[in-house]
């Protein structure tokens, strides 16, 4: 299946390049709003089901760990369809797989069956990865001048459908019940309605296709006089690939057992859902502010302010544990940190790779992304028990010192002036 569009196959004057490239982060980040709104409603159930089914709270945290090894499995699968037939099949198909995922969590509760429920949420999982695949695909066609803020107005847009999924969850469950849907499956409704909703813009809106159409830049020799195509760095390639996954094993670690933490200090779970509530606030509504550091600063600098974003946020964490004040502001400032290393790094890895390299690259981020984040949760309960929240802080810091002492590797020279 191939991008033959007048406009695809002509559009290499650097005018409609750009003008393509506005129009893709339109529908991009409008898609990740459907997405976000699917996952939102979709995570904010699955412990509870997962309970349910199982009929032990041990088990509740499977649901998660499903979502994420099915997008740690399905990462690399689609970038390389991606690379083969462009973003738009890459991401309508991730999308479809989810929204497969989606009708059997509902079948899988109507059947009172546990496993046919972790296997649904692991299908789920490749809507994630085609979110994840989203801020690259933001960056297919960018310059150096704006790669930073188009990936980044993408990722911002993660917002919105992360505050509105979870504040459905009443009104769905009202409207199952008109349905005769299975209890706690209400919500799922505007799951369907959200993720077939993305399928249809991405197969009718995401025309020429952002990926095809640099390909086919890059073969015109086009690509000096827009910057699209650059000489391969696998250095720094590497170094934004590993400060990707260190941001995201270091947020994920002390995110998921701050809520443990706060109940053992006696908070109500208004108080933790405000705590989380403000932690994602951190983690995506100043994206663009780091992306447009990162176009004007430098990547490396900006992966480096995330590094202080996070560790000002471990030790606040670790000194003062004690105090919920203390605890909010933290994972404020951890949600900042990812969000500047995120930004930057992604846009250090795309610009890094050659066309040959650069959807391998980004699906193999993408995977480790996963990977580590799941590793970081498993171990961090552990470390939890072991020497405390503070501790664990302090523990996760050692990712933050590495990333800063291999900084220097992911430099990249500057380009020529034109």
């Amino acid at each position: 299946m191939t991008d033959a569009s007048p406009s695809a196959r002509h559009a290499l004057a650097p005018a409609d390049i750009a003008h393509v490239q506005r129009r893709t982060v339109w529908v991009l980040s409008l898609g990740q709003i459907l997405g976000g709104l699917a996952f939102g409603a979709t995570v904010s159930l699955g412990a509870i089901l997962a309970a349910e089914l199982s009929g032990d709270d041990a088990f509740s945290g499977l649901a998660a760990a499903g979502v994420t090894l099915g997008t740690a499995i399905l990462a690399v699968p689609l970038a390389m369809l991606a690379r083969r037939r462009g973003r738009r099949l890459a991401l309508t198909i991730g999308m479809a797989i989810a929204l497969v995922g989606v009708g059997l969590v509902v079948f899988a509760v109507a059947a009172a069956s546990f496993p046919l429920l972790l296997v649904a949420f692991g299908l789920i999982g490749s809507g994630q990865a085609a979110n994840l695949q989203t801020r690259f695909a933001a960056a297919d066609l960018s310059t150096d001048a704006t790669r930073g803020r188009d990936l980044s107005v993408v990722v911002w847009a993660t917002t919105i459908g992360a505050v509105l999924g979870p504040n459905l969850l009443g009104p769905g469950e009202a409207l199952g019940q008109v349905f005769g849907m299975p209890e706690l499956t209400g919500p799922y409704l505007f799951t369907i309605v959200a993720q077939g909703l993305a399928i249809v813009l991405y197969l009718i809106a995401l025309r020429p296709d952002p990926l095809l159409l640099a390909q086919r830049i890059v073969a015109a020799a086009g690509a000096t006089a827009t910057g699209i195509a650059r000489a391969d760095r696998p250095m720094p390639a590497r170094f934004a690939i590993f400060a990707i996954a260190a941001a995201h094993g270091v947020m994920v670690s002390v995110m998921a057992m701050t809520p443990v933490h706060l109940v053992r200090h006696g908070e109500t779970l208004s108080i933790i859902g405000l705590v989380i509530s403000l932690h994602i606030a951190g983690m995506y509504a100043l994206a663009p502010v780091f992306g447009i550091l990162a176009d004007r600063v430098g990547r490396v600098p900006t992966v480096l302010l995330g590094q202080g974003l996070l560790t000002a946020s471990l030790l606040t964490a670790a000194f003062g544990q004690a105090s919920t004040t203390a605890v909010t502001v933290a994972l404020v400032l951890l949600g900042l940190g990812w969000s500047a290393a995120t930004v930057a790094g992604s846009a250090l890895l795309t610009e890094a790779s050659s066309e040959a390299w650069r959807t391998r690259r980004q699906g193999l981020s993408d995977l480790l992304m996963s990977l580590v984040g799941a590793t970081g949760a498993i171990l961090a309960g552990v470390v939890l028990g072991w020497i405390g929240y503070g501790g664990l802080a302090l523990v996760a810091g050692v990712a933050v010192i590495a990333v800063t002492a291999l900084a220097p590797t992911g430099r990249m020279p500057r380009p020529a002036a034109r």
